[in-house]
């Protein structure tokens, strides 16, 4: 997809979201990094949840430090794959205070260094906390990537990534981010899309594959009533 097709579909949701933000509740870089560390493979919802007494409790990295693994592990138990959470939480604090003297690096190759932040947390991270234009690809940018065109299904997340950043003028990248977030998370969701109402239903291959088994299960319920019974 080029840019002249992607642009019309940037404002349609553009439009549909205009004040999308990140969601993660959040004071400084530190702990919107321990924010989105937490939420891979659980709701924003639920890591605001456990953040609000978390952030609390630890507001430095010498905090978390401070008690045993144990510990940290039961105060955020209820975050999916909080032991091995827990775990990288505390090494990336024990090296924020042995290499950056408790200061959480600004630059995106400093951060990707660090335990349980990979492109996607970094990215996050620069594009919010510090103003880096940046496209972070979660499972809704993803899957609104590739049932919109703008992405194969067969592309890897890098590749997304790439096709948004070569498409999207780069003052809008962090923007766009969001405004897909939210596409995706309360319009075009994973299970239940509201295909019906979608202003881009014409260029969605979700859509176009679900009219189509729509249509085929309407056409077999067809033959099968004009079917005559065998005398």
């Amino acid at each position: 997809m080029n840019k002249k097709q992607l642009r019309p579909i940037l404002d349609t949701i553009g439009a549909m979201f205009p004040d999308a933000h990140c969601e993660l509740i959040h004071s400084n870089p530190f702990e919107l990094t321990i924010a989105v560390l937490l939420s891979a493979q659980c709701t924003d919802e639920t890591v605001n949840k456990v953040t609000a007494t978390l952030f609390q409790k630890y507001k430095t990295p010498e905090d978390y430090l401070s008690v045993p693994l144990e510990e940290l592990e039961q105060d955020i138990r209820r975050i999916g794959l909080f032991r091995n959470k827990a775990k990288n939480i505390q090494s990336l604090c024990r090296i924020l205070l042995e290499e950056y003297g408790g200061t959480l690096p600004e630059k995106h190759e400093e951060l990707v260094k660090l335990p349980g932040v990979g492109r996607k947390t970094a990215n996050v991270v620069v594009s919010n906390a510090f103003g880096v234009p940046a496209i972070a690809v979660d499972t809704h940018v993803e899957r609104v990537s590739k049932r919109l065109g703008i992405a194969k299904d067969t592309d890897s997340v890098l590749e997304v990534e790439k096709k948004l950043m070569a498409g999207v003028p780069k003052d809008e990248w962090t923007l766009t981010h969001h405004r897909l977030i939210f596409f995706g998370r309360y319009h075009c969701k994973a299970q239940n899309p509201s295909c019906g109402i979608c202003p881009l239903s014409d260029v969605c291959k979700e859509y176009k594959k679900r009219m189509k088994t729509v249509q085929n299960r309407k056409s077999k319920e067809s033959k099968a009533k004009n079917q005559v019974a065998p005398t």
